[in-house]
């Protein structure tokens, strides 16, 4: 046990390989342009809008599809099942989802330039409880727009779950919730990590 520690120890504490410095800031570069572009799309299709009404989510902010005024649709529909409206101001993750990833993009740069082995390991799991926390929020915020209805809305509808990935029925209403390219370059920035520790291993004995 006490080698093991020790050779654990001496693995953590070794310094980046070159290509294990280089893929990191690769990946870097790729989590800070994801954080930029959409990360999330919920669409609703119906036969009174076969075009269907979208919102698509950023890090920082909701855009809405028809330059903006399918939002302005879509909780008009919400005011009639109940629903409260869909602000951006509600959705505080946006505030400080930016701030967590300028800190990761900082700690990944420190580790880039004089980082070891442990840091990355440390980045790592910060990382992957930032992402099971965001999923999370998420998926409790849609939970509590579908339940938290109000009594006294013109259309009485049973509390339901909106879908988190995929498509259901809600009325009339086709609703589908999907990732998009934001979600799948931030997602890159956890194998980057990883191949960036692999580069840097040695034989520890």
């Amino acid at each position: 046990m006490r080698r093991a520690l020790a050779a654990m120890h001496r693995f953590l504490d070794q310094p980046l390989s070159i290509g294990g410095r280089i893929l990191l800031l690769v990946g870097i570069g790729i989590l800070a342009v994801g954080a930029s572009l959409p990360v999330w799309r919920i669409e609703l299709v119906a036969p009174q809008y076969p075009e269907g009404l979208s919102l698509d989510m950023y890090t920082y902010k909701i855009a809405a599809g028809n330059n903006g005024n399918d939002l302005q649709e879509i909780n008009l529909l919400n005011h009639y099942i109940g629903m409260k409206p869909i602000v951006q101001a509600d959705f505080v993750e946006m505030r400080w989802i930016p701030f967590a990833v300028g800190a990761f993009v900082l700690i990944g740069l420190r580790a880039a330039v004089i980082g070891r082995v442990g840091t990355l390991v440390d980045l790592l799991v910060m990382f992957g409880y930032f992402t099971a926390f965001s999923l999370g929020t998420f998926a409790y915020r849609l939970y509590t727009y579908g339940h938290d209805l109000n009594p006294k809305a013109p259309m009485r509808i049973e509390p339901f779950m909106p879908i988190l990935v995929g498509e259901q029925q809600i009325a009339n209403f086709v609703q589908s919730s999907f990732p998009l390219v934001g979600s799948f370059l931030m997602a890159i920035f956890l194998p980057a990590v990883l191949g960036a520790i692999w580069l840097s291993r040695k034989e520890v004995r």
